[in-house]
């Protein structure tokens, strides 16, 4: 029976800040500080936190920075995706069920899109500017490789690369080995279907069973593992099939379970087999029209059954190595096909999924956080990193609103009537509107007005951070593309489009004549292709903008045209490649580059870089908290085998459902 843990009741504006997203690009004027009571409560926060500074340190010695996350108070993406294949069943991504919304899942699917954008630009023949950009092996993208979105825009964990470099994931098991099986046994169309042949080989009449192996073992990572198996043999008669799992070294020539590091469930008898030829009473028989399925629970180290829907115990304990999903059979004509996940499952392995977190979460509750600074209770803990948080991101108005509120409420719960509580006076800095303002630019897209209140406010930041100059230049080459692509749909969708030579090919004229970064062909040299009429007087609005953005570019790769580093020059590919797509906003692959939330990366970064030129840390003690948190998870799951492959620190940022309904 599955249940659901919400937040403890908040109420009024406190409970609107949980339910409810900032508004990034409210321009507030009056810059302050937090109130005096809660600047002390934050300092004992900052005492407690100065060990995640000094973890911070050391994690960007091993591979980079920690990632700035979103925040909690935000509007999250879930981080979810669809149960379906993006491709072909036995090679394509697909998403089982129980692991949707998981941070394996994630990643995997994240180094999947990477891989086929990677080889979509390395073997496109579409223009000579997709091959001659398409040197670097690299598959992080532009907005991967800037400081992630944290606050107040949806921008998906998914959909971004975190700053330090991650190993490879193991992929899923997604179809039989050809390559890893007896002869006798015939690997069907899409590599799920198994049937063993009628006339074996001469060198296989002798042996026990014909047993296989999947394409990829269980990948511990996911915390549990699941697959079915439906016998497809028309007789109901007694089945000699053995479904269950080994290592890579098992002989495929008995039995699975028989050997050393091999463990099934026979359909013949029941019986369980742990590594040996003796079994142990189990479950039932099966045979044809029955659905076995194996599980295997890497945290508790377990592995149990199904038939049929229902669950049939623990079969194995105290497992360790690496399994592969394995079948095998004595009986000619004897046929099955595996379920990896490419379509729901008979039993409910979600279910058993949201059981075994809700297994987690009563046991991270029940740790006692008595003797953790500073010493306050959730609810002034929670208030304060909420207060600082809003302080050290410049939403005064909605700080002041939030004092007040908590103010109002100690007053009405205080049991005496004369307790005195301190006054909230919200104190002025200078700097803080002046962010809010370069902020705001950013998220409406607006580079040059960024650029401009930079110089002005903070003249020294440029100058000092030129990663963050370079990334806010890419970001504007990005931003004419959009609208210039914006632009186009509007005159299509309006019907205002003349119908000239190259109005479906401008994309085309511009990538033919090479936007090389290396700047052998200047893209100046391009602007008569885009004069299409030769009546015409005047170019149309979108012809002039596209003609901008073409100058743009050229100056943006002469700019940066020597530059060695490798993040500089594949964010410039990337950049570049939008070029290559006559609908850049509908296209697969590369669309995502064009989103608003890329700009939250950007205008977060330069938020960060001003505040620690003012002294200031760049990130929130709410933010640190958060990140602390990621990274221990991200040490647990690669452990393998832990708890925190169940977890994904999304699930607990995000508003709950139903908190609307409590006031």
């Amino acid at each position: 029976m599955s249940q659901s843990y919400g937040n403890p009741t908040r109420t009024g504006v406190y409970l609107d800040f949980l339910n409810q997203s900032i508004d990034t690009r409210y321009d507030l004027s009056n810059p302050s500080a937090a109130p005096s009571r809660y600047d002390s409560e934050a300092t004992e926060i900052e005492s407690s936190l100065n060990a995640i500074n000094r973890i911070r340190s050391k994690s960007r010695g091993r591979g980079g920075h920690l990632p700035h996350l979103i925040n909690a108070f935000g509007t999250l993406g879930d981080g979810s995706t669809s149960n379906c294949l993006l491709t072909g069943q036995g090679e394509g991504f697909f998403i089982p069920s129980y692991l949707k919304g998981s941070v394996y899942i994630q990643r995997l699917q994240k180094e999947y899109e990477a891989k086929n954008v990677s080889q979509k630009n390395n073997s496109s023949t579409h223009s000579s500017l997709a091959g001659s950009l398409s040197k670097s092996t690299s598959s992080t993208n532009l907005n991967a490789r800037m400081a992630p979105s944290h606050r107040g825009m949806t921008y998906d964990l998914i959909e971004k690369v975190p700053s330090y470099e991650y190993e490879p994931l193991p992929p899923l098991p997604s179809k039989w080995n050809n390559h890893d099986k007896q002869a006798a046994l015939e690997v069907l169309s899409d590599g799920l279907e198994l049937k063993l042949s009628t006339q074996k080989p001469e060198r296989d009449r002798e042996i026990e069973s014909c047993a296989i192996r999947a394409n990829h073992p269980m990948p511990s990572q996911c915390g549990l593992y699941y697959f079915e198996v439906s016998i497809l043999a028309r007789k109901r008669e007694e089945s000699t099939i053995g479904i269950g799992f080994s290592s890579k070294k098992v002989p495929l020539t008995r039995p699975p379970g028989w050997e050393p590091e091999s463990w099934a469930y026979h359909g013949d008898d029941g019986d369980s087999f742990c590594s040996q030829t003796s079994g142990k009473g189990y479950g039932p028989s099966y045979c044809a029209n029955d659905v076995i399925g194996c599980g295997v629970n890497f945290k508790t180290k377990s592995a149990f059954f199904t038939k049929n829907g229902i669950h049939l115990g623990t079969a194995f304990k105290d497992l360790k190595g690496e399994f592969y999903p394995s079948v095998g059979m004595k009986k000619s004509g004897e046929h099955i096909r595996v379920n990896f996940g490419q379509t729901p499952f008979i039993y409910d392995i979600d279910g058993m999924m949201e059981r075994e977190k809700i297994l987690i979460e009563h046991e991270v509750n029940a740790v006692s956080t008595d003797k953790v600074a500073p010493p306050l209770r959730e609810t002034e803990l929670t208030q304060a990193l909420v207060l600082q948080f809003l302080k050290h991101d410049g939403y005064v108005e909605s700080a002041r609103e939030f004092a007040k509120e908590v103010y109002f409420e100690k007053k009405a719960l205080s049991l005496n009537p004369e307790t005195i509580l301190p006054d909230y006076d919200i104190k002025e800095e200078e700097d803080t509107s002046h962010r809010q303002r370069i902020r705001s630019a950013i998220l409406d897209g607006d580079i040059d007005a960024a650029l401009r209140y930079t110089n002005l406010y903070f003249p020294q930041i440029l100058k000092d951070n030129e990663k963050v100059y370079f990334r806010l230049r890419c970001r504007k080459f990005v931003e004419m593309i959009r609208k210039a692509a914006e632009l186009q749909n509007s005159n299509q969708e309006n019907g205002t489009k003349k119908c000239h030579k190259y109005d479906t090919d401008w994309y085309d004229d511009i990538i033919n004549h090479q936007m090389e970064i290396d700047g052998n062909d200047p893209l100046s040299q391009t602007y008569g292709l885009l004069e299409r009429d030769d009546t015409s007087k005047d170019l149309s609005e979108h012809e002039h903008l596209l003609n901008e953005t073409i100058k743009y570019g050229t100056e943006l790769s002469a700019e940066f045209r020597d530059d060695p580093r490798k993040e500089v020059r594949q964010a410039l590919e990337d950049a570049f490649a939008l070029m290559a797509y006559q609908e850049p906003l509908n296209a697969t692959g590369v669309a995502y580059l064009l989103d608003p939330s890329g700009r939250v990366a950007v205008a977060e970064e330069l938020n960060s870089a001003i505040l620690q030129s003012l002294g200031k840390s760049s990130s929130s003690f709410l933010e640190l908290i958060y990140q602390q948190t990621t990274v221990l998870l991200e040490g647990l799951r690669e452990q393998g085998g832990s708890a925190a492959a169940f977890l994904n620190i999304n699930d607990y940022s995000k508003p709950k459902p139903n908190m609307g309904s409590r006031r």
